[in-house]
């Protein structure tokens, strides 16, 4: 067997390393989280989100090309694709990547071997995050406006300087007291 691109196989080749993957999203998304190794929590993270980004597009060819990853011969993986596109992806539509979580539990009382909860993180994105978002669609929509109204506010050549400096804080103030709030209100 050639080497591996990517660190050693799942116990088997590629073949049987993708469609162990492929199980282990279709059981993550009917059941939102799982516990598994450490190991396969990290190798199975990117596989589920890329198919989650598929689900975020929603068109046919999207959701044949998830079929194929999740084999679609029962009906179960046909539901687990439904629920995929339907509930799932429209919850996640405003995050834009990160869409699902590793927590490390402990070892296996068998063998010893390193234990993960993976599982979907459907909360919605941090108000925090949309309160930046907001500002910085309401600065770009301030910017162009105030431009010629900024214009007009230049001070006259025998005006001092020290004033125009001086309304600049209060601005930053004003900014920085609504993020407290946006904060507070959390």
């Amino acid at each position: 067997m050639p080497a591996p691109a990517k660190g050693p196989r799942l116990g088997g080749g590629p073949a049987h390393e993708r469609l162990m993957l492929n199980n282990l999203a279709a059981a993550l998304f009917e059941h939102k989280r799982i516990t598994t190794t450490v190991t396969k929590a990290k190798r199975l993270r990117p596989v589920a989100e890329r198919l989650i980004t598929f689900a975020k597009r929603g068109d046919l060819a999207s959701r044949r090309r998830v079929q194929a990853a999740i084999s679609a011969r029962t009906n179960t993986n046909k539901g687990i694709i439904h629920e995929l596109f339907t509930e799932i992806a429209p919850q996640l539509a405003e995050r834009n990547g990160g869409y699902t979580r590793i927590t490390k539990i402990g070892n296996r009382k068998g063998d010893n071997a390193p234990m993960a909860v993976i599982e979907l993180v459907l909360e919605p994105v941090s108000p925090k995050q949309a309160v930046v978002r907001e500002a910085e669609k309401a600065a770009a929509k301030a910017a162009p406006a105030e431009a010629p109204a900024e214009a007009e506010e230049t001070p006259a050549a025998g005006a001092p300087a020290e004033e125009t400096q001086a309304e600049a804080p209060a601005e930053e103030a004003a900014a920085e007291e609504k993020a407290e709030k946006a904060d507070d209100a959390k």
